[in-house]
């Protein structure tokens, strides 16, 4: 099987990325040619209102275009557009696929959780099984939703909650910094779907606990200390699961000013990381917890910067 060169597109709750990569089925190897992020938004208001809105829309539009040029400059041979969270959850979805397919000459595909899980299980896995012992729970932590995968080899059990960053901040994050009562709120809609989570997928047997995505990327450089976005120092980075649950905490309780002045943070996240650690902290919270009821220890978390776009990549050659 030749080497492709492959297009893959991720659009989220709160950001639309684009990886642009020659991969070798054969040999197992995915090369980056071109990795972008913009944060548009498209799930704001989805929560309250069933609707992607009009100017999230435009955003989300304008950026697909950007990403043509790319692919064309580039001589991409085959793109996959892939939609989660709050795609899934809007009335209005064909006014987005219709908008997809005219900026970019391609059907957007509005997967449901478990293909959202598989793909990013894929893509986080594939650099990281041969460092670390299996089962894997690999946790995407989205905007709009947040999905758990436990495999080795291939995904054994996944599930997708309705919790991430943005979700939460609009349902329930209002202050700055937020107040005791909205955490509380917040914390009970993460514990709620956990306790739901853990019916499907059997926490207690992971053993390497793998966090993905923009929220956990961002409190891994907040646990190192980082004085700028380094992806080289956060992919594969391991921590202590201390470490990380105090990293959460000093992001929830800072303000957005405070937030908004930390050098490895996207100014499109300022907003909602705070919600993000909030999740973040309550899922490491619950699989150390069910580990060791279920006889085991978890003392450190892996970050992975290889997500969802590169199972998505991984999907195209492999078809």
């Amino acid at each position: 099987m030749p080497v492709t060169r492959v297009a893959a597109i991720d659009c989220g709750t709160n950001s639309i990325r684009l990886l642009v990569a020659d991969v070798d089925p054969a040999a197992g190897t995915l090369v980056d040619l071109e990795r972008s992020n913009e944060v548009v938004r498209l799930g704001q208001g989805v929560d309250r209102t069933g609707l992607l809105a009009p100017e999230a829309l435009e955003r989300t539009l304008a950026a697909a275009r950007r990403y043509r040029a790319t692919c064309e400059e580039l001589g991409v041979e085959a793109v996959r557009f892939v939609a989660t969270s709050a795609t899934r959850d809007a009335r209005n979805r064909d006014e987005f696929v219709a908008g997809v397919r005219d900026a970019l000459g391609v059907d957007p595909e509005v997967v449901a959780g478990d293909e959202e899980a598989r793909l990013s299980f894929r893509g986080a896995t594939g650099v990281l099984a041969s460092r670390f012992d299996g089962p894997f729970l690999v946790v995407d932590l989205g905007g709009g939703s947040t999905e758990l995968v436990l495999g080795t080899g291939a995904p054994e059990a996944a599930v997708s909650m309705d919790v991430g960053s943005v979700r939460l901040t609009e349902r329930h994050l209002h202050d700055d910094p937020p107040t005791a009562a909205q955490t509380a709120a917040a914390d009970a809609d993460v514990r709620a779907a956990l306790d739901a989570a853990a019916a499907v997928v059997p926490l207690g047997r992971t053993v390497t606990l793998v966090g993905l995505a923009g929220s956990v990327t961002t409190l891994t450089a907040h646990a190192l200390g980082l004085d700028r976005y380094d992806r080289d120092r956060i992919d594969g980075a391991v921590l202590r699961v201390d470490d990380v649950l105090v990293a959460c905490e000093d992001m929830l309780a800072r303000t957005r000013e405070q937030r908004a002045a930390l050098p490895y943070l996207h100014p499109g996240r300022v907003d909602v990381i705070g919600a993000g650690a909030l999740v973040w902290r309550e899922v490491v919270r619950r699989v150390r917890a069910d580990v060791a009821a279920a006889g085991g220890e978890l003392t450190q978390v892996v970050t992975s910067e290889h997500d969802i776009l590169d199972g998505i990549a991984w999907s195209i050659a492999e078809r």
